[in-house]
């Protein structure tokens, strides 16, 4: 998107609160002024997230821009409180996924947790009111803000994802021996990293020759699996633990069967770049998480925190090996229909520039 604005004449500046050099000449490549302001991403210091968002506001009121685009949880709420401070005439926000605060488990109903959902669930409803439009992955999310209040419905735009270049993620020869299930995410509780394992488990007792594949790193987040644990899995053969990767392309090549058993989703952007190099998939009946698949046409829905019908869902693969290259087939043909981000981005312009 930062190369279509650009190449329209429209000045881009890229804010964020990480960056290194190689992500700074990256952003600047794709035609960005990046720009590096504060904010902790699981800071919960009130006084501290106070200072930054005026830092933030101080910063956009130097730069003057005509219009702001806010995303992910925190941006999205101090970003917009901030673009409206600093008088800033458009201001809009993507809400990717509601996060760890809106997940409903077992954790979710301690006091501290239900008190910081009804926290940022009023600071959402004070933010959003300051933009113009807020940009959804999916219905359910919608449905959710829209209900309790949080959002106007005449302030919401729905976008399938946010778009895959799908000439970058191509389909390649599904691999069948040995049928590999990989898992590609943050290693979070909530992501069905255990349900994942344990899936593993059960499944490698009648089918030993199985590979299971766990991408990603751990995070700063309360449902953070231990580099600990994660070996220990990894030193009993139960899966292969590669870490954080640059290229999720060589992993996604390795596999057959793209699993995400996630409690909650925005619209998973790792399952759909598997669909989109032809693997099938196998996720959750969970919000975002069932909007990428068609049941038994590209893959299977299982039910959440559900490792048994799981294990189940793989074995089928393993049983019918042909099911690998007929429901890749049909990821990537979803994935043509529903996920080119040259479609997602003219939406999402065509709606900073004319609301």
């Amino acid at each position: 998107m930062i190369q279509t604005l650009s190449a329209q004449g429209i000045k881009v500046y890229a804010l964020a609160p990480d960056y290194d050099e190689l992500l700074r000449a990256q952003v600047a490549e794709l035609g960005a002024e990046p720009l590096d302001y504060s904010l902790s991403r699981v800071s919960m210091n009130p006084v501290l997230d106070a200072v930054a968002l005026l830092q933030l506001s101080l910063l956009l009121r130097k730069l003057s821009p005509d219009i702001t685009l806010s995303y992910l949880i925190k941006p999205v709420l101090y970003g917009s409180i901030a673009a409206w401070l600093a008088q800033i005439p458009k201001r809009f926000s993507m809400i990717e996924g509601l996060g760890y605060v809106f997940m409903d488990d077992d954790s979710s109903k301690t006091w501290r947790r239900t008190f910081l959902r009804h926290t940022v669930a009023g600071i959402y409803k004070f933010a959003l009111k300051l933009n113009n439009k807020v940009f959804f992955l999916n219905k359910d999310d919608i449905s959710y803000f829209v209900k309790e209040g949080i959002v106007a419905d005449t302030k919401v735009v729905w976008i399938d994802g946010i778009g895959l270049n799908l000439d970058h993620f191509r389909p390649t020869i599904p691999v069948k021996e040995p049928v590999t299930f990989v898992l590609v995410a943050r290693m979070l509780r909530e992501k069905g990293v255990y349900d994942f394992v344990e899936a593993a488990r059960q499944v490698k007792q009648q089918f030993p020759t199985s590979r299971f594949l766990l991408v990603g790193a751990g995070d700063k987040n309360p449902g953070s699996i231990a580099e600990t644990e994660l070996q220990a899995w990894t030193d009993e053969g139960l899966v292969e633990w590669p870490g954080q990767v640059k290229d999720v392309r060589q992993w996604l090549m390795k596999s057959s069967v793209f699993v995400l058993p996630s409690y909650r989703e925005g619209l998973p952007r790792s399952t759909q770049e598997a669909m989109a190099m032809g693997l099938p998939v196998i996720t959750t009946d969970s919000v975002g998480c069932r909007d990428t698949v068609e049941e038994g046409i590209n893959g299977f829905v299982v039910p959440v925190r559900n490792p048994d019908e799981l294990a189940k869902k793989m074995i089928c693969f393993i049983e019918n090996t042909d099911f690998i290259e007929t429901m890749g087939h049909e990821g990537r043909r979803i994935a043509e229909a529903r996920f080119d981000v040259h479609a997602i981005n003219a939406q999402i312009i065509k709606t900073l520039l004319e609301s």
